[in-house]
């Protein structure tokens, strides 16, 4: 029998050998997935032992984020805001800096009625909706996969959410107080600047057809959104000056690292 702690140190190295930026958090997320409990139990019962099955469950897990595969796909699931999401290959990891986007959908008078092109695995529409459940919330996506994931997540936290399989805006969105999107926008040279696991995410999420600025995708959606509706777009850091040319009455909001992250106004 080995204890968990060893294993962490175990697993923390082979980790950090495959060149992985957060190796020890990682390898302590692993081991306390195959122990059943949660990284805050695996901390304060670093001596608990780990059954053969245990350790072959461990040594599955580290050899895939060795490959590289997101450790959220290997855990099946992430935070966003205060939801517990599950996510799979068939979305797009929700990041930190995405939940920008939800900040803005709250200041939101009540009552007011929001669409999310995009949704992917429904991280921000349900997390806005969990947040003010006042609000009119519906939500889209080209991906009838992706569709699916958010359906189901919506399930499993008992949140009411209406997701269509729609490209761009669907004909049922007639109206809107804000359009939220974090499309595409990663080109097929800005994808090597970022970590690999990127690449084990869909590719219709991550670049779609952005193009060689990194702007096709969102440039789509604001030629046929209708003018003067009000849209929040997530966009890449070097992307504010020409998000805010493409835009009435635009601001750039700094995501948590203090980059510019997202950027609202008025469709011209």
């Amino acid at each position: 029998m080995v204890s968990a702690g060893e294993t962490v140190k175990q697993a923390t190295e082979s980790i950090a050998a495959a060149g992985c930026e957060t190796p020890e958090a990682d390898a302590r997320a692993l081991v306390a997935k195959a122990l059943h409990m949660d990284v805050a139990e695996l901390d304060r019962d670093g001596m608990a032992e780990l059954s053969d099955e245990m350790r072959a469950e461990v040594e599955r897990y580290v050899a895939r984020r060795v490959e590289r595969e997101p450790l959220e796909y290997i855990l099946g699931s992430c935070r966003f805001r205060d939801i517990e999401l599950a996510v799979d290959e068939r979305v797009l990891i929700p990041r930190r800096e995405t939940e920008l986007l939800v900040e803005v959908g709250a200041e939101l008078p009540e009552g007011a009625r929001v669409h999310e092109v995009g949704t992917g695995s429904g991280a921000i529409a349900l997390a806005l909706l969990s947040e003010r459940p006042d609000l009119r919330v519906t939500a889209s996506d080209l991906s009838e996969e992706a569709a699916a994931a958010a359906r189901e997540n919506a399930a499993r936290l008992g949140i009411d959410l209406e997701v269509s399989v729609d490209e761009g805006i669907p004909d049922y969105v007639e109206g809107v107080d804000l359009l939220i999107a974090n499309l595409p926008y990663v080109t097929v040279t800005s994808i090597d600047e970022r970590s690999p696991e990127i690449r084990r995410e869909p590719a219709v999420a991550v670049m779609g057809e952005s193009g060689d600025d990194g702007l096709g995708v969102i440039r789509g959606l604001l030629a046929e959104t209708p003018s003067g509706w009000r849209v929040a777009l997530e966009h890449d850091t070097h992307h504010g000056a020409a998000m805010r040319e493409l835009l009435r009455e635009a601001e750039t909001r700094l995501d948590y690292r203090g980059d510019e992250r997202v950027t609202v106004g008025l469709v011209p």
